[in-house]
């Protein structure tokens, strides 16, 4: 396959922060032709300044800004001015995907309101990122949706001490929904001739990220809470102990097998015949116990060692590496991508993880 598949690809993209550019970087990264316009009135895209204390506070992007917006020309327009606005559309005419995530109330407005788009180019693919399902006029911010869909009840060590997840994975769960509505709807145009509206919403985009823990609620009445790194159906998976070293080690033991090898491991062979331990279900019914017995025998060793020595006997496990340690991984330095952003130097990890390639 081509390195740029979509070199013929003309898409704008007025969507700001996280989701949307998110998108538009999926198809700058294959090649087409992406054209960020941002907000003269706001100063572009408020992410320029959403910037860390170390950050240099005079430059115009930032490190935020900068993780989603790779090989895009950046324009500032003021949609609501006659001449910005005409440069707008000749750049809609010519466009095959918009991608946008305004307010429902500002669609006129701003003169994206969808009978207007279809007047200028019927052909237009629009993929449009909404907030909630039925608010449209609620403000979505990341961490309110990790809120409101239950990904904050569930993270953390307990009800007096919850957490959000690091990154605002609602968008990011969001800008691949929209990735793939927008392919199938190009698909669909190169079939029909005709454009299409893709909308997604943060809140449906979320429910999606449920996955078991969703069915869990619907078919066991369960509700999941928060259990730091563990599993509500597998034990040990992700319990986390204290090296000899220092460093931390993860396991991920889903098979009665699996659980004999790493005790095998560890020196602990009477462990598996012990009736608290013999299946999953007792493991995960005395995990704490589980763990206790555990935790001294891999607190005498050394993180890395023991981690070859789980890996070659076929126990999933895994270093708690913190991002420093992660971005020098080959794989890490393999997806960095590096650009000059308004004479700025920037990188960002790749957004495209997959490859296609011949039979």
């Amino acid at each position: 396959m081509s390195e740029k598949p979509l070199s013929d690809l003309r898409v704008v993209e007025t969507a700001a922060i996280l989701a949307g550019p998110a998108v538009g970087l999926f198809f700058a990264e294959l090649g087409a032709r992406v054209t960020k316009v941002e907000n003269k009135r706001a100063g572009g895209d408020v992410t320029r300044r959403w910037k860390l204390p170390s950050e240099d506070p005079d430059s115009s992007v930032s490190a935020y800004f900068s993780s989603v917006n790779w090989g895009k020309e950046h324009l500032l327009l003021d949609l609501q001015d006659a001449s910005d606005r005409e440069r707008f559309d000749d750049l809609l005419r010519e466009a095959d995907v918009l991608i946008t995530n305004h307010l429902e109330e500002d669609a006129v407005k701003l003169g994206l309101d969808r009978e207007r788009l279809r007047e200028l180019n019927p052909t237009l693919v629009h993929g449009h990122i909404a907030g909630f399902a039925n608010q449209p006029g609620r403000p979505a911010f990341d961490v309110v949706l990790q809120a409101e869909t239950g990904f904050i009840s569930m993270t953390g060590t307990d009800g007096d001490h919850l957490a959000k997840l690091p990154i605002a994975l609602i968008d990011v769960l969001a800008a691949h929904q929209l990735k793939e509505g927008l392919l199938l709807a190009l698909l669909q145009r190169s079939r029909t001739g005709r454009g299409s509206h893709v909308r997604v919403s943060l809140e449906e985009a979320a429910l999606t990220g449920l996955i078991n823990q969703a069915s869990n609620q619907l078919m066991a009445g369960h509700t999941a809470g928060p259990l730091g790194t563990l599993h509500p159906n597998i034990a040990p998976y992700g319990e986390l102990f204290p090296c000899a070293d220092g460093g931390l080690l993860i396991l991920a033991v889903g098979t009665d097998r699996q659980f004999t090898q790493l005790c095998e491991v560890l020196g602990l062979h009477e462990i598996p015949s012990d009736g608290r331990f013999t299946t999953n279900a007792e493991r995960v019914r005395n995990r704490m116990a589980l763990a206790a017995l555990l935790a001294p025998a891999i607190a005498k060793a050394r993180r890395d060692d023991l981690l070859d020595e789980l890996l070659q006997a076929g126990v999933p496990a895994g270093a708690v590496r913190d991002l420093a340690e992660v971005m020098q991984s080959p794989a890490a330095r393999a997806m960095t991508l590096e650009s000059t952003i308004d004479g700025q130097q920037t990188r960002r990890i790749r957004g495209n993880a997959f490859r296609i390639g011949p039979l």
